[in-house]
């Protein structure tokens, strides 16, 4: 649901004409005179691998309570349709909060089945603080520059240092955002959505949010429900547990998801030769945990850079090869080369980084209430790191400013909606960022939706990533707005075999690929290089879909972003 510390910037500088979003002005005491339509003045912006890109800007009311008052910038990108049928604006967002969504309308419409894509506007939008959009918010910048103390608060001074460090980042937010930190909410961007569906014309608006974007659609549900035509939500957050509590539940099933991987590498020993017992690789690699804390890889990857390194694995499965090398290496080689590597594509902090997780904090902790007695953090977190080590203190810090956060929290809305036309919930059941109960709480919230499950899949983010039988159902629901039902009244409307788990990849020398590995780097793996990379997937207009589906998948991840 959160962005990671190596989230991602779109390619290319996306500059558009600006449309502003006009209040309504009264004709007399009584009666508002209708505002004319606003018009999105889209230009080009194109990338290599998304020829057809184009982009706006839109100026929307800072406080939609107050559209008389300051406007701040929206960014928006758009493919447009090419049929003769015309199904409408389809928004897409790739979750966070602090996500970049721009380059996800390029991708969308690429991945998509040519004929579907064709009858839509795919419309990507950086939400309000994020990227392109302005004020864009950087709160602290070098936040998460290493090499940070130990995630694990050893001691009562260790503990005070980190919670100070929280504080400070929550009190930077305050002086340098005052005046925008109490409209960086998810009512807000919920409002903001609509405020695009005003500007594109469209009476209702069709949707596809992964992660946080779930909610987000959710709470734009609830708002609008006359509004929505087609809404595909893929790994779902649990709406009764926004925020503290959904994070709690992350820290547990991110531990099963990172002991999966334990078993997956001592099922590989003849590669990585770290043992056949998964509990021993475990051990092993907490032993390396423990000696970068003396003495950090390269200067830079001590305990928590290594949890950042090591956190994405849990979203995507496809990042274990590289990752068990560089843990292999370490452990039976003292070759640290590969963990600063592997620290660089999938942890390491940038500017995009920065922004999101000002964003992050700022949605987060604005939209629910946080404990703010810290000794109710460190009970809960002691408690769950006891069970579930792997993350749990990393997590904790990474919410920690919101026990300080100067602006006063909102009360979530209630997402039960009965007035919405069939909506598909996509998820993977064994998914650590947005745990399967989230999937089923908003099934059963939502009335007549269906819920598609991907049977024993880790991965966060399933749909349009090279699982065909997921793609299948929501091509499908796009085209005609038909979902599966359940025959013998279950729960579950559909389910879909997960893809299977990687292949391993040998070893090399330090600093060299394999010629296996070097082949399949089609996009980068890095979260700041995907979306750079994004046109060396495919020739200008080949479907990215058709890619072999590690490639699509890689693309995927990195347009999501690595998020918690």
């Amino acid at each position: 649901m959160t962005p990671r510390a190596g989230m991602l910037i779109a390619a290319g500088a996306l500059v558009a004409g600006t449309v502003t979003v006009l209040p309504a002005a009264p004709a007399d005491a009584g009666e508002p005179t209708p505002r004319p339509l606003p018009r999105l003045a889209w230009t080009g912006c194109a990338t290599q691998a998304y020829p057809k890109l184009q982009c706006a800007t839109l100026k929307v009311p800072l406080n939609h309570d107050d559209p008389a008052g300051r406007t701040i910038t929206l960014a928006l990108t758009r493919v447009p349709h090419t049929a003769k049928t015309f199904q409408g604006p389809l928004l897409v967002n790739p979750g966070g909060p602090g996500g970049s969504g721009r380059t996800m309308a390029g991708y969308v419409a690429a991945s998509l089945p040519p004929k579907v894509a064709a009858e839509y506007d795919v419309i990507g939008f950086d939400p309000r603080g994020v990227g392109r959009s302005e004020p864009a918010l950087d709160c602290r910048p070098g936040h998460f520059a290493p090499v940070r103390p130990d995630s694990v608060p050893l001691g009562a001074d260790a503990e005070r240092q980190a919670v100070e460090r929280a504080r400070s980042f929550a009190e930077a937010c305050g002086e340098k955002y005052a005046d925008v930190l109490p409209y960086i909410d998810t009512v807000s961007t919920a409002r903001d959505l609509d405020a695009i569906r005003d500007a594109l014309g469209a009476p209702k608006v069709n949707y596809l949010g992964y992660s946080y974007g779930t909610y987000l659609g959710a709470v734009y549900a609830r708002l609008y429900p006359d509004r929505v035509r087609r809404m595909a939500l893929d790994s779902v957050v649990n709406p009764h547990g926004v925020w503290y509590e959904d994070n709690i539940a992350q820290n547990y099933a991110f531990d099963t998801r990172h002991k999966d991987f334990m078993a997956w590498v001592a099922r590989q020993n003849a590669v990585y030769k770290l043992g056949t017992d998964p509990a021993a690789v475990e051990a092993a690699w907490y032993r390396m945990r423990d000696a970068l804390r003396e003495a950090p890889a390269g200067g830079k990857v001590g305990p928590g850079e290594l949890e950042d390194t090591f956190l994405p694995g849990g979203y995507y499965n496809g990042y274990w090869p590289r990752l068990a090398g560089a843990f292999s290496s370490y452990v039976n080689d003292g070759d640290a080369t590969g963990l600063t590597e592997a620290y660089e594509k999938y942890g390491e902090a940038d500017a995009s980084a920065d922004n999101g997780y000002s964003v992050y904090t700022s949605v987060q902790c604005r939209d629910a209430a946080w404990p703010r007695d810290w000794n109710v953090w460190r009970k809960d977190n002691w408690d769950v790191h006891e069970k579930a080590p792997f993350s749990t203190w990393n997590n904790a810090w990474y919410n920690a400013p919101c026990a300080f956060w100067p602006v006063p929290s909102l009360t979530p809305p209630d997402v039960t909606n009965d007035q919405l036309p069939p909506v598909l919930i996509l998820q993977a059941t064994e998914d650590a960022a947005t745990p399967y109960e989230g999937a089923m709480a908003l099934h059963r919230l939502v009335r007549g939706s269906s819920l598609v499950v991907e049977e024993g899949g880790g991965n966060h983010g399933v749909t349009l990533g090279g699982n065909d039988c997921l793609d299948d159902h929501l091509a499908a629901y796009l085209a005609t707005g038909t979902v599966p039902r359940a025959k013998d009244g279950a729960e579950v409307d559909a389910v879909c075999e997960a893809l299977p788990e990687p292949e391993p990849e040998p070893l090399a020398p330090a600093g060299k690929k394999t010629g296996k590995e070097a082949g399949k780097e089609t996009a980068k793996e890095s979260g700041k290089d995907a979306k750079k990379e994004a046109g060396k997937d495919a020739a200008p207009g080949r479907r990215v879909g058709a890619l072999r589906p590690e490639a699509t998948a890689i693309t995927l991840h990195g347009l999501l972003g690595h998020v918690r």
